[in-house]
């Protein structure tokens, strides 16, 4: 997600210096301002993080498929909606047009949901693919062994979230009955 991130910020550079579009009249922004960088950074993160949720994310089950539904769809909303709020205070602060920001939105979306399907869909569902072995050697070579870079979301369906907690849980508990233990004596 974040190495996609970041070549979305340098496609945004690289799109502003070549069109070299102002900002509106009276902006405080310096730079220019087609498209808007905010916009193109939320629009990617909103796609890449409702694709995800979508393909992949294990929501935990309330026990009831409509109550599951419909929690769902409140965060794909929410999302959607934080994305479109960061977008709108562009406009609002007067550092950038509509136009500059639906087309920073756009592109952002579009960069997003390729970059998934590009680096997450495809080697997932076929690990052969060319996508699916450069992934694993990203993953497996020596160097990300050292940096200890790992792909949580590859192996476990919540990203390694539900046993990490249950191991901290567990350590926390240990020094909890060790302290209570130490101020009995």
């Amino acid at each position: 997600m974040w190495a996609g991130q970041f070549a979305n910020e340098a496609f945004n550079w690289i799109l502003k210096r070549m069109i070299k579009q102002d900002r509106p009249g009276g902006s405080m922004g310096n730079g220019y301002g087609f498209p808007s960088s905010h916009s193109q950074y939320m629009g990617y993160f909103t796609a890449f993080l409702i694709c995800h949720l979508y393909y992949r994310h294990r929501f935990s089950s309330t026990g009831s498929p409509f109550l599951d539904q419909a929690w769902r769809i409140l965060v794909y909303v929410g999302v959607s909606a934080w994305g479109l709020s960061v977008a709108y205070s562009r406009y609002h602060l007067q550092y950038h047009t509509p136009h500059q920001i639906f087309w920073g939105y756009g592109i952002g979306v579009v960069c997003g949901a390729v970059c998934y399907v590009t680096f997450e869909l495809i080697p997932r569902r076929r690990p052969n693919s060319l996508l699916g072995k450069f992934k694993a050697f990203l993953v497996g070579n020596p160097v990300s062994t050292w940096l200890q870079i790992r792909d949580g979301w590859a192996v476990w369906a919540d990203g390694g979230r539900e046993g990490e907690w249950k191991r901290w849980r567990s350590e926390w508990e240990r020094q909890q009955a060790e302290a209570q233990s130490k101020r009995v004596q």
